[in-house]
């Protein structure tokens, strides 16, 4: 299984942006993480500074978002569209990005969903089976879509 630490996801996104800047060629991973980045150009100067991107904190507290958390969640996005995991995310997805017009605000809205199945399960509030977790999921995206 696939653990990186924080630092190790946040020198992934640096490198995918030093890699761009240089020309460099990237692998299939970086290449679908540099869609994001450069959605992201509020990113950019962070990315670029590893040292500083390294050492920052971010807090909900504060009310701040963690690029790094926001960048990987839309990877995570990626890949359940791609496999169509949760089976049915995919038409799900479509509605949610025909209603909103725009596919990157979609996938706001879908992370917003994922967030909240992220949560509850972190603290018990959805049951621990697979299937419960990906209903709720799916209902989730259902409720974004018909808003």
């Amino acid at each position: 299984m696939f653990n990186p630490s924080r630092n190790d996801v946040r020198r992934f996104f640096c490198g995918v942006w030093r890699k761009h800047a240089q020309g460099a060629l990237l692998t299939p991973l970086e290449a679908a993480a540099l869609k994001w980045v450069e959605a992201h150009p509020e990113y950019h100067a962070l990315l670029a500074d590893e040292e500083r991107a390294l050492a920052e904190e971010y807090s909900v507290e504060r009310g701040q978002t963690n690029p790094f958390l926001h960048l990987s969640m839309h990877l995570a996005l990626d890949e359940q569209l791609s496999i169509d995991q949760p089976i049915g995310i995919v038409a799900v997805f479509r509605r949610l990005a025909a209603r909103a017009g725009d596919e990157h605000e979609a996938a706001h809205q879908a992370m917003e969903c994922l967030a909240e199945i992220i949560w509850g399960t972190q603290r018990g509030v959805l049951p621990p089976d697979a299937e419960a977790i990906n209903a709720a999921y799916l209902d989730c995206l259902r409720r974004q879509a018909g808003k």
